[in-house]
């Protein structure tokens, strides 16, 4: 998506990129149309699931859309992403290496071992180069985070650890968005 300047952008232009991304006139904007604006600095389409993820998260009708009134919600989560993928990105590469994630994910307040640092790493790596793109980025620390949250609903003393049946395994997985 281009932007314009720093901050929020005014209300007509927001407007004006809605109509240009709303294909179908509709009054809503799809996974796909939403897919089709966006872009991982790679001339690749972004990630399909990062694109549903981020949908679900402000479709407040629960119908795979998002409105206008939305779509500034959107937008500004869009460009804080940026900013903050841009921020772990030192060397300017255009993606996240390990060090640069395990940076992110410890101010993120995640102090994760070198293991789950790489798991997480090569989940996220699409092109296999050990680093993860800016779609990708924002996929794993919304995964993550998601993971955090349902995890905490049985962690009830916030120690770190859990009991679990396996059938409150399997509904805590399939619980996540």
């Amino acid at each position: 998506m281009a932007q314009p300047p720093s901050g929020m952008p005014p209300q007509a232009y927001l407007l004006e990129m809605f109509q240009k991304l709303d294909k179908d006139q509709s009054g809503s904007i799809t996974a796909n149309e939403l897919q089709s604006a966006l872009s991982n600095g790679t001339w690749t389409p972004f990630n399909p699931e990062t694109v549903r993820l981020m949908l679900n998260m402000f479709d407040k009708s629960n119908k795979g859309t998002i409105s206008f009134e939305d779509f500034g919600a959107l937008w500004k989560y869009i460009v804080d992403w940026q900013n903050c993928f841009r921020s772990f990105d030192k060397d300017n590469s255009g993606n996240i290496d390990k060090n640069e994630l395990r940076a992110a994910l410890q101010t993120f307040g995640y102090n994760l071992n070198d293991a789950t640092v790489t798991t997480m790493l090569q989940k996220f790596d699409r092109i296999g180069k050990g680093t993860v793109l800016f779609d990708d980025f924002i996929q794993c620390c919304i995964m993550l985070n998601n993971l955090t949250t349902a995890f905490r609903q049985f962690d009830t003393d916030q120690d770190g650890v859990v009991t679990l049946h396996y059938e409150q395994f399997v509904g805590l997985v399939f619980s996540i968005k």
